[in-house]
């Protein structure tokens, strides 16, 4: 067996001592929130530092659902991050694959045109859609969160990168064969393309379900909230149910830990061929 030099010994422990640190550091926040959620208020207004719950209560979860519309809020969220994911990924693979197999007059500058509303800030954006939802009377409405949030222009950069890999010889067999645009798309791409499915339902569901700017111009009936405004309102004007906001926080987060945790082979596997580093 080949023996480990002392130096590369020390190397590695060394590594593995960062990587648990840095690890216990970004774990820490979310290992706090948990203890919150579930301490009664005695402790989490307590003077003393506690790490640990004195004893384990479900009250700040009885209070968010049974105060506020803690279920409506959820299932707006689920409704509204559905939608958007469904039509921001079907765009981003179709314009993807259209940047990066077919031929048209002005492809590069259209591409690069796209490219640069990236650079354009969020905010600057507001006002803009703020007066496009309020002409077209969909103000206060969920089709004012759904239709400005339809289109990613990173989704489309990282598409193409992906699809640009496919080799060229696949899609002029099925030309051969008689197979039409469309077709070769959906029975020769789209099969090829689930690891970027997978990250782009990701990085689209872990957007639109945190977004908390847009949703709270747009929306003005607290029935229509999503979980990012209702974490808003638990606030109140001269204090705050730090064990209530915590557990709401937790409710928020557990669907994108779940999803992560089931999709993360083909996160990695199509960031990896998208060329994305």
């Amino acid at each position: 067996m080949k023996q480990i030099r002392p130096a590369q010994r020390v190397s590695a422990i060394a590594r593995l001592v960062t990587a648990v640190v840095v690890g216990l550091v970004m774990m820490f926040p979310l290992y706090w929130m948990v203890t919150l959620a579930f301490s009664p208020n005695a402790d989490v207004f307590s003077r003393e530092l506690r790490i640990w719950p004195s004893s384990w209560t479900l009250d700040n979860f009885r209070t968010i659902f049974s105060s506020f519309p803690t279920a409506t809020w959820f299932g707006n969220s689920v409704v509204i991050t559905a939608i958007v994911t469904v039509l921001t990924v079907t765009g981003n693979l179709l314009a993807g694959y259209a940047f990066a197999k077919l031929d048209f007059r002005g492809k590069g500058t259209l591409f690069l045109l796209v490219l640069s509303t990236m650079m354009i800030p969020v905010q600057v954006l507001m006002v803009a859609q703020f007066r496009l939802v309020t002409e077209l009377g969909i103000y206060g409405t969920f089709w004012a969160v759904i239709l400005p949030s339809a289109a990613s222009a990173f989704g489309i950069f990282l598409a193409r990168q992906f699809i640009i890999a496919i080799p060229d010889e696949l899609i002029e067999a099925a030309k051969v064969d008689g197979a039409g645009t469309v077709r070769i798309f959906l029975q020769i791409v789209l099969p090829l393309c689930k690891p970027l499915i997978a990250v782009l339902v990701l990085l689209t569901v872990m957007y639109q379900w945190n977004d908390f700017a847009w949703p709270l111009i747009a929306l003005k009936d607290s029935q229509l909230f999503t979980l990012p405004i209702g974490l808003l309102y638990l606030r109140g004007q001269y204090g705050a149910d730090y064990g209530a906001i915590m557990a709401l926080a937790l409710v928020s987060i557990t669907p994108i830990i779940v999803m992560f945790l089931a999709f993360q082979k083909y996160f990695v596997q199509g960031l990896a061929r998208s060329g994305i580093r």
